[in-house]
């Protein structure tokens, strides 16, 4: 990555840009990620850890271009030392989110099963029941209550445990490790305890199930592993992020209700108009900024042109899924809400064969979490001023640390 590789088109190549990780107010847009969008479709980036720069496509049809491209790699990113946000990078074999193709579709095939439409539907009922008692338990302890240590954080977990799974006696600790792993609090060597726990009962839970005929992730896994189609390791691999999963719906889903309980006007329009609840769903999901910074890189393989600059063969390349849903030439007036808009084709769950495994899972939590606590807890509202609610800090996930409501 010298400059002389990024010139060969013609063009200067564009500055390197410091992004440091910010802790940000609400659900303010990052305004170091606002100030490269305005500098072009193609900028260059340093990152907190790591080394050296990294390119950021921002608009909408680049973002699309490169998630599709089999040139851009990410499996060449567990061999190198990408300028990045987090400060540790321990990639497992057989996560789904460094694996190119056809490594890809072989695991995600694995597990697919589970994750379907249908299989949604007929996790709906169940999803609904967990989530009922939750809001009950709510409802007879009486306001206030943060809402997110009592249903935004243990609903996701408990639905991720049943798809996954988990039996009644275990989910008890696999709850706590998760929980541990989510947390910012309790540090790394917490973290790292939880998860050496959780992955080492994953390894035993596979195992035990190489000849279940079950519709569960596990016994899915195990069946795959048994098949010879993926490796134990891969297995392991494919199933922890899986099961840790969760923490974006809490996260989301606590920035979605607070903009509902702090804009009269978003309130209104889901309570007047049941029918338009899932456009105005999209259109949280497209707004809201659900993470800090960027997520993962990819790797070029090859030259590529793009914008004008020549991407060279081993430059890292960052897409901003947050950046493309505010593309102004694919979402008029990007930074307004506007509950109606169509069409809307956010990119909120990614793009590409790394579209999100559990998107319709993370859909379905949402939008029953947001119907039923709007819907039971009559007169929902924040117990706080809202510039006294408590935003998570130094995390990749953004999100309400605690959310007090009363009703």
């Amino acid at each position: 990555m010298t400059e002389e590789t990024t010139t060969l088109t013609g063009r200067t190549p564009p500055p390197v840009r410091d992004w440091p990780a910010l802790d940000l107010e609400g659900t303010e847009f990052d305004p170091v990620l606002a100030e490269l969008m305005r500098e072009g479709p193609l900028t260059r980036i340093r990152l907190p850890y790591g080394e050296g720069w990294a390119w950021l496509a921002t608009r909408h049809d680049d973002v699309k271009v490169i998630t599709n491209d089999p040139r851009f790699s990410r499996a060449e990113v567990t061999t190198r030392h990408v300028t990045r946000m987090a400060p540790h990078f321990k990639p497992r074999p057989g996560s789904l989110a460094f694996a190119d193709q056809p490594d890809h579709n072989r695991l995600r095939k694995a597990v697919a099963e589970a994750f379907t439409v249908s299989a949604m539907k007929r996790l709906r009922p169940r999803a609904q029941e967990i989530l009922d008692e939750l809001v009950e338990t709510v409802l007879r302890d009486g306001p206030p209550g943060d809402l997110v240590e009592r249903v935004l954080e243990p609903f996701p977990i408990a639905v991720v445990s049943e798809v996954m799974g988990v039996p009644g006696a275990d989910r008890r600790r696999v709850h706590t490790w998760t929980r541990q792993i989510i947390s910012t609090s309790g540090g790394a060597e917490a973290a790292d305890r939880a998860k050496n726990s959780l992955y080492g009962w994953i390894t035993e839970t596979i195992r035990s199930r190489a000849h279940g005929t079950g519709e569960d992730v596990y016994s899915l896994l195990g069946a795959a592993v048994a098949g010879g189609g993926i490796s134990e390791t891969e297995a392991v691999g494919l199933a922890g992020p899986l099961q840790i999963g969760g923490e974006a719906v809490t996260h989301n889903c606590g920035q979605m209700l607070y903009l509902l309980l702090t804009r009269p006007e978003l309130r209104q329009w889901w309570q007047e108009r049941p029918a338009g609840r899932d456009a105005l769903l999209d259109e949280l999901l497209r707004h809201i900024p659900h993470r800090s910074s960027v997520g993962l890189s990819r790797i070029a393989l090859e030259d590529v042109d793009l914008r004008g600059h020549r991407i060279r063969a081993g430059d890292p390349v960052y897409v901003s899924y947050l950046a493309a849903n505010r593309d102004p030439d694919v979402f008029p007036e990007p930074d307004r809400i506007d509950p109606g808009r169509a069409p809307n084709p956010h990119l909120a769950f990614g793009n590409g064969p790394h579209y999100c495994t559990g998107a319709v899972l993370a859909r379905l939590q949402t939008e029953l979490l947001l119907t039923t606590l709007l819907d039971r807890l009559p007169g929902l509202r924040l117990a706080v001023p809202a510039d006294q609610v408590a935003w998570r800090r130094r995390t990749m996930i953004r999100g309400p640390r605690t959310l007090p409501c009363t009703w």
